[in-house]
Order: structure tokens, then sequence, then C-alpha cells
């Protein structure tokens, strides 16, 4: 494994080491279209929606969800890749 496929596995299994961001998947996955707006995440998890876009911003740098504005809310939804790298770096 090359030093930058290694720097990006460790990434991907750190989005996934906080039971906040594991959480926060299960609720986005959990719901009707695999999505939800950061407005309704907030209080499931008992934290300021600072604390939970910090979160979210770390889930969609590692590939797990995708953003997209609406107004000025963000919607998050379920994004296969981050699984899919998971999935296949665990398949040693």
């Amino acid at each position: 494994m090359s030093d930058e496929s290694a720097q990006q596995t460790a990434r991907t299994f750190k989005a996934l080491g906080d039971p906040v961001r594991i959480k926060l998947l299960s609720l986005i996955a959990a719901s009707p279209e695999q999505e939800a707006c950061i407005c309704d995440l907030t209080a499931p998890v008992g934290l300021s929606q600072g604390t939970v876009s910090h979160h979210m911003k770390i889930l969609t740098e590692a590939g797990f969800v995708t953003r997209e504005q609406r107004g000025k809310w963000a919607y998050f939804g379920i994004a296969r890749a981050g699984f899919a790298y998971a999935q296949q770096a665990l398949d040693i």
C-alpha cells in the first residue's frame, strides 16, 4: 500500500471512528430518501448546528455523504463512495 493510500484509508476510518458520526449516518440512512436537512439532525444527537456541521464536513470529505445547499439549509444524502472504499480497504 502506498503512503497516499494509507493516508486515505486512515481518513476514511477516522471519519467512522466517532459515535456521533455513526449516529448521523444512521439517521440519514433511515430517512425516507436517505437524505436529511442539517436542521433535522441536531436534535437527535443533542448537539449544536455548528458541531453537527463539523461532523458532516468530515463525513462529506470522507465520501460517506453528499451535500446539497437548498436555500439556507444544507441537505445531506448517503453516498456510496466512502462505503465502497472502506469495504475495499477491508478486503485484504
